[in-house]
């Protein structure tokens, strides 16, 4: 196989640093830069369950050293979680971390206590949306909405 088969063989160093690292590194600097704190949230994410990886790696190496596809599975698994596709990260916030684990608010102070309620009921995917249509068309339309849908609810 030679030349292929080296690179098959070492496919996870070659593309790993890349896909676990370099990626997730500057989408976290979009983030920070980004007025929207829901992408702050899947790379916040992303980063603490790298770091579970890393310490498990650390304190297992004997034992993963002999499971030849680990490495594989966790380029998989980190490539679940980075690519935006996917949001990985985001998923395991929404329905593990975030159901058992509530500090504080979850979306911004800024907007009327109203609003907060409704977003905060909202899944990530549902309050990325919504954030985008509040800077567009600003809190006033998305206060129209609310109260149409609740009006709507009140009818059924």
């Amino acid at each position: 196989m030679g030349f292929i088969g080296a690179i098959a063989r070492h496919f996870d160093a070659l593309i790993g640093p890349g896909v676990m690292l370099l990626y997730p590194l500057y989408a976290s600097i979009r983030a920070i830069e980004s007025p929207s704190p829901l992408d702050d949230q899947q790379w916040l994410t992303y980063w603490v369950l790298y770091s579970l990886i890393a310490l498990f790696e650390l304190s297992c190496w004997k034992v993963l050293q002999w499971l030849p596809l680990w490495p594989y599975l966790k380029l998989v698994f980190c490539l679940w979680l980075v690519l935006p596709i996917f949001n990985g990260a985001a998923y395991i916030y929404e329905n593990f971390v975030r159901k058992y684990i509530k500090i504080g608010r979850h979306t911004n102070s800024n907007y009327p206590d109203s609003q907060r309620r409704v977003l905060e009921m909202m899944s990530f995917d549902a309050r990325k949306a919504v954030e985008r249509y509040i800077q567009k068309n600003g809190p006033e339309a998305f206060e129209r909405v609310v109260k149409a849908a609740e009006r709507e609810a009140k009818k059924h």
